[in-house]
This record gives C-alpha cells, sequence and structure tokens, in this order.
C-alpha cells in the first residue's frame, strides 16, 4: 500500500553550534519524529560548519540564511511549512518566519527552550506552540515569560526540567503532537 503524500514539509533548526548543537540532538530528533507522526515531512539539517557542512559560524545572521535555503530548497509551495526549533534553533526558526514573504508563511511554528535571552528574538504568531523547562538553566524561564509576556504568547512549562529536558524526550513528543493536532483558535 502507498503510503500517504504528506502534509507538507517540517524544517527543524538545531541548537548553537558553537555550544555542540547538530540536527543530531534529542530534541531537534524528537520534533522530527513528532513531526512525522503528524503526517508531515521532516528536515533536519545541519548549520553552516556543523558537521560536513560548509562554512563558518556566522554570529546567527547566516544560519537563518541556511534555514531559507533549506526551506526554499525542500518545501513544497502547493503545502504547508511548519517550523521548529530548539534553544539557537527556535531563534533561527523564528527569524526565519518572520523574513518569509506573507504568502510563504509557515502555518505553525514550534520553539522548545527558545534562547530568549541572548538573542533578539522576533515577535511571532499567537499560535506559535512555545515549551520551556522550569530549571533551564542555559536559557532562564524568566527571560521567555518576559519575551511571551507583551504578545500575550502561552507558554508550556514543563516542571523540573531542565534545558534539554532530560527524561522527559517522550513527553515533549507527546505534548508536541497533542497540541499540534489541536485545531487553531
Amino acid at each position: 500500500m502507498p503510503s500517504a503524500e504528506p502534509i507538507g514539509t517540517a524544517v527543524i533548526c538545531h541548537p548553537h553550534p558553537q555550544h555542540g548543537g547538530t540536527m543530531d540532538n534529542k530534541v531537534v530528533q524528537t520534533l522530527a519524529r513528532a513531526a512525522v507522526q503528524l503526517g508531515w515531512r521532516a528536515v533536519r539539517f545541519n548549520f553552516r560548519g556543523v558537521g560536513g557542512s560548509e562554512g563558518i559560524w556566522d554570529e546567527g545572521s547566516g544560519e537563518v540564511d541556511d534555514a531559507l535555503a533549506v526551506i526554499a530548497h525542500e518545501r513544497d509551495p502547493a503545502r504547508p511549512l511548519l517550523l521548529a526549533g530548539f534553544s539557537f534553533g527556535a531563534y533561527v526558526a523564528s527569524e526565519a518566519a518572520a523574513r518569509l514573504p506573507a504568502e510563504a508563511k509557515p502555518q505553525r511554528i514550534v520553539l522548545v527552550g527558545p534562547s530568549t535571552e541572548k538573542q533578539q528574538m522576533p515577535t511571532v504568531p499567537a499560535d506559535t506552540l512555545v515549551i520551556h523547562g522550569e530549571t533551564d538553566d542555559v536559557v532562564p524561564l524568566a527571560a521567555t515569560l518576559a519575551w511571551a509576556r507583551p504578545q500575550s504568547l502561552p507558554v508550556i512549562v514543563f516542571p523540573g526540567v531542565g534545558h534539554f529536558f532530560h527524561g522527559q524526550i517522550t513527553l515533549l513528543k507527546n505534548v508536541v503532537v497533542q497540541q499540534l493536532q489541536r485545531p487553531k483558535i
């Protein structure tokens, strides 16, 4: 039996390359598995200079360009786009979404442990899914709440969980799947 066509393309951005972030990060893999479970075609990639990728770290600007290039190359313009990211990758995903033209905006954005303290995160759509660990020692929850507050943007907080969601990866996947299955408000 042939498999169903994917809903669309989910592009998932990884954490900070200068701190060991790659497309093989367990949170990035979890976001990809959640997207596939929901019927999306998941695309993970390495930013410039990571793994076998050419180039060098570009202070975030080039990494956003990398994400936009992957989106342009991988997405089917006739199908929806889902952008997701973890930590620095959440910054890249949100910045890429902000730079896309109106007709190419993502259907949904998923940001896990977004880098709201070190990067200047843009405003995101009201239906953006934001998940953060209560005891995150890399990006304090207070920084994410301060970014979300003026947008009246809800943040799902995992009690007692740190930045890398140790021991809570299955719960993370289940929450992402559950939240993305809900109809838009």
